[in-house]
């Protein structure tokens, strides 16, 4: 037969050593749950940074290119209208067979 008892959780049988242990197991997950917290905002802050200091530079370099471009000699520079104008030359017809 089993035997079973009814404090079998706990390492005492002294209720006051018991209750110690319960409040020292509180305190601890609160001070996990706390740091917890605390440790996921500092690295959401620091990805949120690196992640802007990123694409600030992305963007500052391909306005730089773009402006590169646009005053290059013989750069394309696009009509207001975003079309590009220009002159085209038929230089040979492959489907002259069809």
């Amino acid at each position: 037969m089993k035997s079973s008892s009814f404090n079998s959780g706990f390492p005492a049988g002294n209720p006051i050593a018991n209750i110690f242990v319960i409040i020292v197991g509180a305190l601890a997950i609160a001070a996990s749950i706390v740091l917890g917290f605390f440790a996921f905002v500092v690295l959401g802050s620091i990805v949120l940074i690196m992640a802007s200091v990123i694409g600030l530079r992305v963007w500052w370099l391909s306005r730089k290119l773009a402006r590169q471009s646009a005053n290059a000699p013989g750069g394309v520079k696009p009509a207001p209208g975003g079309v590009i104008e220009g002159e085209f030359k038929v230089v040979a017809d492959d489907r002259e067979g069809e």
